[in-house]
């Protein structure tokens, strides 16, 4: 076969004609590919605290000295209190410039790939000071180190969410469109019964059922469990419309007076006519359980310490006073805009893509 007569060759092709697509893809790659490498790009532990360095906003790192270029350093902070309005100020103490050392094993160690290690691409010497590339919060927390693991969070909620309403909204929508009757008519009943709730504050409500003494881990996993459940009544029901319609068609009709069975007609026929639709509608789904972390974590109904989120993060700058004193608060924020308009981007790319009508 011709590779220019190859549906998925005219839909790439369409899809590298949309540039804001293609950025948007390059920059979700970037970020899961940092999400997976967190532990090692995360110069310091997730949860060790530094009293004297609460606040302290981020180091510049130089590349000079005395005109010439040297290994990349920063200076250490030094702690001062405003004897008027008694707010922490902190000024370099050049007396201490501290170099940034590359592939340093040093602090806790961290799992990756199922093995223990304390490797970190880049850091300083704990005998030689700190480094914190974007500050620290309330508690003294490398805050650089909190995003990078927090990302893990924020980035796979969505995509096992995803995963798991999907599943439920493609099987429920699927059995209501094909076989119709009774069974239509519950699923339906049941799907318009979830739409009619307001999302926020079902969020709410099911979130306080998980109870507060649980593990992070479990409350991870009790976030997901509710985002699905609400998440795949909408899909349901566009499913059930579009097997609805597959189900007349000439090949389907065909399967059916030659006896296929009811699973091998679904399998054969209908779903692989569904795919692209789904992975359009699951890429533009995303966004929505991200935000939807987001908010429960910010609001305090979500994860909880000492695990991390974005939206947890962002919980310390929810007032105005703590972004103008400590406005490097509001980079776990930036990144939630960031990645919710890539995917938002990446997904119109994908359903430009997936539209045989248009001109290739």
């Amino acid at each position: 076969m011709d590779k220019r007569n190859n549906p998925l060759y005219l839909a790439w092709r369409r899809f590298l004609r949309s540039k804001p697509g293609v950025i948007s893809g390059i920059v979700l790659l970037v970020l899961y590919l940092v999400a997976f490498l967190a532990g090692f790009l995360a110069p310091n532990n997730l949860t060790v605290q530094h009293p004297d360095a609460v606040y302290q906003p981020p180091q510049r790192v130089y590349f000079f000295r005395d005109g010439r270029p040297v290994r990349p350093y920063v200076y250490q902070l030094k702690r001062e209190r405003d004897p008027v309005t008694f707010i922490s100020t902190y000024r370099e103490d050049r007396t201490r410039p501290t170099p940034i050392r590359f592939l340093i094993a040093q602090g806790e160690p961290y799992r990756f790939l199922g093995f223990k290690t304390n490797w970190h691409l880049f850091g300083v010497a704990e005998s030689e000071g700190y480094f914190f590339p974007l500050g620290t919060d309330q508690f003294g927390r490398c805050l650089f180190s909190r995003i990078l693991v927090g990302s893990q969070v924020s980035l796979t909620v969505g995509v096992i969410g995803v995963l798991i309403s999907f599943a439920i909204g493609i099987l429920l929508g699927g059995i209501s469109g094909y076989f119709g009757g009774w069974v239509d008519t519950l699923i339906q009943r049941i799907t318009e019964v979830l739409l009619s709730i307001p999302r926020l504050p079902i969020l709410m409500a099911l979130s306080t059922v998980i109870p507060a003494s649980w593990p992070s881990t479990y409350v991870y996993l009790g976030i997901i469990a509710v985002l699905s459940f609400i998440g795949w009544a909408g899909l349901a029901r566009v499913v059930r419309g579009q097997v609805l319609a597959l189900r007349e068609v000439d090949y389907v009709t065909a399967a059916m007076a030659q006896g296929a069975s009811n699973l091998r007609i679904i399998l054969r026929h209908i779903v692989p006519n569904l795919s692209s639709y789904l992975i359009v509608t699951a890429t533009l789904a995303l966004p929505g359980y991200i935000i939807g972390e987001s908010a429960l974590s910010f609001l305090g109904l979500g994860i909880k310490e000492p695990m991390a989120s974005w939206g947890l993060l962002l919980k310390d700058a929810q007032n105005f006073q703590s972004l103008s004193l400590y406005p490097w608060l509001l980079t776990p924020g930036i990144l939630i805009f960031i990645s919710v308009l890539a995917y938002n981007f990446f997904g119109d790319a994908l359903r430009d893509a997936a539209d045989v009508r248009s001109r290739d």
